[in-house]
């Protein structure tokens, strides 16, 4: 899908934010150890573009990655990481926050869900948060494999109730590890790359 991929720098506030050129950039949101490194990797096919940890909350900075120098994924920390002191957690928040608002480059927002479970607590606060901002969100529901073919729609059907998806919200079932419905994450994020 994409010929170069590269980690540009990790960033903590706005003026450190490498985007000068305008281009468009799609962040990932979700849990400590929902995947995103994984699924970042995965839809970048690289293996250690973002790197995976099998501790949760290894992330703590905003990372830019720059694909075919025309757009940025960029990985934020994950929420949910009960062993983080009370202060870092509200300093990640500040941290998303400022990313988020009055983003002009920002072009979607994947907010990844594990697919096995209901969405947490901080899953539909998340939620609600990027639709108070107005960010144009899809719903990423990672490791899919995990789950028998049987009791997909079933899996899909409670993500989608519990998170009141919004009805021109997208939600993707998908599978880093087998490669499953990543051409329809690319059919989302290509249309939008430059606008």
């Amino acid at each position: 899908m994409f010929d170069k991929c590269e980690y540009i720098i990790s960033a903590v506030r706005k003026d450190q934010y490498p985007n000068f050129q305008g281009y468009s950039e799609f962040v990932f949101l979700g849990r400590s150890n929902v995947g995103k490194s994984s699924f970042i990797n995965a839809i970048a096919k690289r293996k250690s573009l973002a790197y995976t940890s099998g501790k949760p909350g290894k992330t703590q900075t905003l990372n830019f990655y720059l694909i075919d120098g025309a757009f940025y994924l960029v990985d934020v920390p994950g929420y949910g990481y009960a062993s983080r002191s009370i202060k870092d957690r509200l300093y990640f928040g500040e941290m998303i926050e400022e990313y988020l608002e009055h983003n002009l480059n920002l072009k979607m927002a994947f907010l990844l869900v594990d697919a096995r479970h209901e969405p947490s607590q901080d899953d539909k606060l998340m939620y609600k948060y990027l639709k108070h901002m107005n960010a144009p969100v899809t719903v990423i529901a990672t490791k899919m494999d995990k789950i028998g073919k049987t009791h997909l729609q079933k899996h899909e059907k409670m993500i989608k109730k519990a998170l009141e998806l919004a009805e021109n919200d997208k939600m993707i079932m998908t599978s880093s590890e087998k490669r499953t419905n990543l051409d329809s994450v690319y059919a989302v994020l290509t249309p939008l790359i430059g606008r």
